[in-house]
Parts: structure tokens; sequence; C-alpha cells
């Protein structure tokens, strides 16, 4: 994307919508599974991901003058993973039941093909600003995944919402299994194929392959 021409409606849209990382570029499936038996977990996970990527965006288009080519993913990595340890002490600090459950899973944002991905395809080629947009836009498509997940899991799965029990009886536990989590995700999938198509003309889609 040229720095000259630079549409921030555009970029904040195909992060939330037309680039989803989860749901239209399928980017970081088994940890988005991992952490949505609950909204809580996702959410948390969704807001560390959304600062890694701001972040890192940042960090790269600040330096990608400075980065040698030949080098220029080992930078990259060395940028996430500065990140990410700054994210994951912070949430051991200040979340630590919910860090015992998925502290792992922070600790492997470093390996989420969706950051690294952007700091080379978006931020190593643009300005501070649209490169801060762009890892702020697909942070939050990544959040917003999570906390959809995390409520059909949740609430068909337990009963509740953000561990408040809602529903008495008997809940469907297959869906906080990975199976569970796997059915939820391919019918959200499908549902916005289905808007993209009926609304869009199908052309949401289009950097599915990133």
């Amino acid at each position: 994307m040229s720095t000259n021409s630079v549409n921030y409606g555009t970029i904040f849209k195909n992060g939330i919508f037309g680039e989803n990382p989860v749901f239209r570029l399928a980017l970081s499936l088994c940890p988005a599974v991992a952490v949505t038996s609950g909204v809580k977990n996702g959410f948390l996970m969704g807001v560390a991901v959304l600062f890694v990527m701001t972040m890192v965006n940042g960090t790269v288009s600040l330096l990608r003058n400075f980065i040698n080519p030949k080098v220029r993913i080992p930078s990259y990595m060395f940028i996430i993973a500065t990140w990410v340890t700054v994210t994951d002490q912070v949430m051991a600090a200040t979340q630590r039941s919910v860090y015992k459950e998925m502290g792992l899973y922070i600790v492997l944002i470093v390996a989420f093909a969706i950051v690294l991905s952007r700091a080379e395809m978006f931020a190593s080629k643009n300005k501070l600003l649209p490169s801060l947009v762009d890892g702020f836009a697909m942070g939050l498509g990544f959040l917003l995944a999570l906390v959809v997940l995390g409520i059909f899991r949740e609430f068909l799965g337990k009963g509740s919402l953000w561990g408040n029990q809602i529903l008495p009886g008997k809940p469907v536990l297959i869906m906080i299994m990975p199976a569970g989590g796997f059915f939820a995700m391919g019918l959200v999938m499908g549902w916005l194929n289905w808007i993209d198509r009926k609304f869009f003309g199908g052309t949401g889609a289009s950097s599915g392959g990133h």
C-alpha cells in the first residue's frame, strides 16, 4: 500500500472484517480455539495480541530504514519477542488467575503468523501512523473473533457468560472441548461468508492467502 494514498477507513475495515485474522485469513486457529472456552480468557488474549500487534507494527515502521533486508525476519522476530515479553510480564502481574490458564499461549504470540505477516507486508513498507492503525485494526479483529467464539462456546458449553451462570440444566459440554471450538469457528466463518456474499458481493476475502 502506498504511503501517499492511505485510506484509514479501509485499513480499519479490513482488520475487522475483510481480512479478519481468524475468520477470514484463518491464521492462529489453534491458539484461538485453545483460549476461547470462556469469554474472559478470549478477551484477555485478544487484548494481548492487539497490544503486541500495534506496538510491533509501530516499532517496525520506525526502524524500517535501518533494518538490513537480509536480516529483516530475525529483526522482526526480536521486536515481536520484546513486546510479547512485556505483555507476558504485565499479565502475569495483573491477571494471575487467568495467567495460570493461558500463560503459555501469551508466550506463543511470538510465533503467531498474523503478527509477523503484518510486520513484513505492511509496517515495513509504510509510515508510522498507517502502521499503527493497521496493527490496531488487525489486533481488534483478532480480539473480536476471540470474544465471539468465547461467547458462543461458554454460553452453550457451560451455560454462562464471563463466569456468571445464565442457563440452568445440562450444557453442551462438547462446545468447550477442542472439537467444539473448531465446530463453532466453522459456523461463524460460514455465517460471515454468507454476509460477505449477500451484502458485499463476495470480495471480503480477497487477501485470504496472506
